[in-house]
């Protein structure tokens, strides 16, 4: 079984910085994917952005430029630096692991972490 805490999230105003930290233990392969989601009251839960095991990133639109992912392979953990932060960025925010199996995919989350920023 696969276990993810996250943590870092809090309050702060617009145009401040979080830093979310996501710990992965268990039965984790070496190449994996991870990532960030968020999700509001009433909305589907949408990607963040998201890190290969290589390092190749992924991000939506909404946040380029302002958020930054990075893992630490030896750690089993990643991050993810949000800067310049909105009120509109707001939300849950789960951590992901995705790993295969053959043909199979896994996916485990995070329990969420609240971030909420202030106008």
């Amino acid at each position: 079984q696969v276990k993810l805490v996250e943590s870092g999230g809090g309050l702060v105003q617009a145009m401040g910085s979080l830093r979310l930290s996501c710990g992965a233990s268990g039965s984790i392969f070496s190449i994996n994917n991870m990532g960030w989601y968020r999700q509001t009251p009433g909305k589907q839960r949408e990607l963040v952005a998201s890190i290969t095991s290589g390092g190749s990133t992924n991000y939506a639109d909404s946040v380029k430029g302002r958020f930054t992912i990075s893992r630490d392979n030896a750690k089993r953990t990643v991050y993810l630096q949000m800067n310049s932060l909105k009120p509109e960025d707001t939300a849950v925010y789960h951590c992901n692991l995705q790993q295969y199996s053959g043909p199979l995919r896994y996916d485990y989350w995070g329990q969420g972490t609240q971030v909420t920023v202030s106008s």
